[in-house]
């Protein structure tokens, strides 16, 4: 593994989203001296707060898996998440709700699960679920430490008996087709292969080696941290911290003063200079460029991930038939895909997620209130519609996103709403993420793995990467994995000690 030459006693981190938080962490737990900037007045980057006249709300994600990836974070300081976050299993994981009425409950427990899809769509599927569940486990062993919990080099690390190992279990196939060999109703196979879009490919493009998705949400299990999602960014600040790490907040990093292929300092916009062996940025790639001087040359130019429109909304009632979580299918399915990623429309039946984060914590709401997150994917403003056609649109597709969660049962959630925020792309894009999407660069298949923007930077002899732009890409597992993995470029570290790499016991786990 390649890692960065000469002194590196003092790291600045530019960015304490989740994955500079990971890599201060991993640094601090190596013995370096580590500065964190962030621009925003607290930590979390894209797993932000905000008040919203007295319910506190997530900006980012909402699904937390794979909580030891946290751990050995807080373990590399010698602390611990369980320590310092509540978790709260999930069960179900998801409710999964269907345009033609009907309805399942995802749980990751296999017996529960096998149990709920007899209910549901008979012995036959409950069968292929068991497989299913299997080959996904095989998936997963197959490639996190050899393609996803790596650093690659070059091109030629994919040549592994892993690599075999994939290729045996189908992972080159296509998704869609994949699942299809365990499952045949419809229905369940979209529970199976929504997760494509995390990744920001359709289903029926997607490689079949993404199911590792389906088998973090619906085999490894599904967390809450009490407080939101944004407790977990704020605990790993506490901790980092706790451990010596210095945070400048409300500092953004304006420069980067470089001699002879080192960088020398970062230059805040306030004017101060913080002097540094080394450099971890974080930020979404066009900001990280404007930083280096220069885009690096690709062949081909990214392709971005579809972007979001988010309605958080407030409310005065809520509805029994929402989980925590829950998926409402459109009707349409493959046609909708083409509009999110080749035609640029916005879904003409959309699929959403919409959270209700006060079913395990209620103080995010004022008093007998609740709060939902209702997530309607979209194109990107490459694909569709621009940010500026954005900020005239906003409205009106809200107006139809009310619409459509009323026609879907949700009836007076129009009249419930208290307090809203509305995220599109037009916001998304003032906060600098390429093409409008907090998705960053998608992952086909000549953005993945070593073809994804690497984490060394070419003629910067201390620049390291961390992020959902970089390696391994977009979701809160592959972030925390990305400043981690950003560390090991600094510290020459590549793996964790095998205790620190063990998940711990989570209630309802067994080791």
């Amino acid at each position: 593994m390649r890692t960065v030459p000469g002194a590196t006693d003092h790291v600045v981190v530019v960015g304490a989203g989740l994955s500079g938080l990971a890599a201060a962490l991993h640094l601090l737990g190596a013995g370096r001296r580590v500065t964190v900037v962030e621009r925003d007045a607290g930590p979390g980057g894209r797993a932000g707060r905000l008040e919203l006249g007295g319910y506190r709300v997530d900006t980012g994600p909402t699904v937390l898996t794979m909580p030891h990836l946290a751990d050995e974070a807080f373990a590399a300081v010698g602390d611990s998440l369980h320590r310092r976050v509540e978790l709260v299993p999930l069960h179900p994981a998801y409710r999964a709700r269907f345009a033609d009425g009907t309805g399942i409950d995802v749980h990751t427990d296999g017996d529960a699960m096998e149990a709920e899809v007899r209910r549901f769509a008979g012995d036959a599927e409950a069968a292929g679920y068991r497989r299913l569940r299997r080959w996904l486990e095989r998936l997963y062993r197959a490639q996190m430490r050899r393609f996803i919990d790596t650093n690659f080099d070059s091109p030629f690390q994919l040549l592994h008996p892993d690599l075999a190992r994939l290729a045996a279990l189908g992972g080159f196939g296509r998704l869609d087709p994949q699942i299809g060999r365990f499952l045949c109703d419809p229905r369940l196979r979209r529970v199976f292969s929504f997760q494509a879009l995390y990744a920001g490919v359709a289903p029926a493009r997607a490689l079949a080696a993404y199911a590792v998705i389906a088998y973090m949400d619906t085999v490894a299990g599904v967390w809450f941290p009490k407080g939101g999602m944004n407790a977990l960014p704020r605990a790993m600040a506490d901790a980092a911290a706790d451990a010596g790490g210095e945070f400048r907040w409300s500092a953004e990093a304006e420069a980067l003063e470089r001699s002879a292929g080192r960088v020398r300092a970062v230059r805040l916009a306030t004017g101060e200079r913080i002097a540094c062996d080394a450099v971890v940025l974080t930020p979404d790639l066009p900001v990280v460029h404007r930083l280096l001087g220069r885009a690096p040359r690709r062949p081909v130019a990214l392709r971005h991930a579809p972007s979001a429109v988010v309605l958080h909304a407030g409310t005065d009632r809520t509805w029994p038939e929402l989980a925590h979580h829950t998926l409402s299918f459109g009707a349409a399915w493959e046609h909708t895909f083409d509009e999110l990623t080749r035609t640029g429309r916005l879904m003409s039946d959309p699929s959403l997620l919409i959270t209700r984060p006060t079913t395990h914590d209620p103080s995010l709401a004022p008093p007998g209130r609740h709060l939902h997150y209702v997530l309607a994917p979209c194109p990107n403003t490459t694909t569709g519609p621009s940010a500026g056609t954005w900020r005239g649109l906003g409205e009106r597709y809200r107006d139809s996103l009310m619409a459509v969660l009323e026609r879907r049962g949700l009836d007076g959630f129009a009249s419930s709403v208290e307090r809203e925020l509305l995220v599109t792309p037009a916001d998304w894009t003032a906060q600098g993420h390429a093409a409008g999407t907090p998705f960053s660069v998608s992952h086909t298949f000549a953005q993945t793995g070593p073809f994804r923007p690497r984490n060394l930077v070419r003629g910067h002899d201390n620049v390291v990467l961390a992020g959902c732009g970089t390696t391994p890409g977009v979701g809160v597992p592959t972030v925390l994995l990305s400043g981690k993995l950003a560390a090991a470029r600094i510290t020459g570290l590549s793996r964790t000690t095998a205790a620190r790499r063990r998940p711990p016991v989570l209630e309802g786990q067994s080791r």
